[in-house]
């Protein structure tokens, strides 16, 4: 179960930053022992493959600041972002980690599925993002793009680190984080209403 919930946070810190926990599953692998990554999965710890997510994360969190620039961004991470929760669930809930010392039982029927689940998990925040960037820059004249964009970086590390250590804070965390981010989002939503005239809509 501990698995599948390292899986979860991962795929989720992929819907906000899709390098973040690939980049970290990397790091952790390499240079700890908190996490030994399964068979076939080795290349992430390779150094060409750190140093690819590395620049690509560089990159990521330049573009991802800039109004404008961000939501052209998001547009095009509707591909990267859900690949790569699909990829760190199906390599997180097989790893094994402090938390999880046996996660083979979880993934040994099939590499299919796992992908998949990972895959649909980082379309929810990936999907919320895309949707309240624009209003957040609406609403702000942009200052809030710097500002979501760092606090979505921020959570991505922070999920990952907890996905590896403590997984059932980080899906406390990941629950905590929807439950915040849909009311703000709402109240963007029904303050900018107010301002253009048009009845809120509960």
């Amino acid at each position: 179960m501990l698995e599948a919930i390292t899986g979860l946070a991962l795929a989720s810190a992929a819907g906000l930053n899709a390098y973040i926990p690939l980049l970290g599953l990397g790091l952790l692998s390499r240079f700890t022992d908190l996490l030994t990554l399964p068979a076939g999965w080795d290349w992430l710890e390779n150094g060409w493959a750190l140093g690819v997510l590395g620049g690509l994360l560089i990159v990521e969190m330049i573009v991802d600041k800039v109004p404008a620039l961000d939501t052209a961004n998001d547009i095009l991470q509707t591909i990267v972002r859900p690949a790569s929760g699909g990829l760190v669930f199906s390599a997180g809930s097989a790893s094994s980690t402090v938390a999880v010392t046996d996660p083979a039982a979880f993934v040994n029927s099939s590499a299919f599925w796992p992908f998949v689940i990972g895959v649909l998990i980082a379309l929810v925040p990936h999907i919320l993002k895309l949707v309240a960037r624009p209003v957040v820059n609406l609403m702000s004249a942009g200052v809030g793009a710097s500002i979501m964009s760092t606090i979505e970086d921020v959570a991505a590390v922070v999920v990952t680190v907890l996905a590896i250590l403590l997984p059932l804070v980080a899906l406390a965390l990941i629950v905590l984080l929807i439950v915040f981010g849909v009311r703000w989002f709402r109240k963007l939503r029904d303050r900018r209403q107010g301002n253009s005239g048009t009845p809120a809509v509960a």
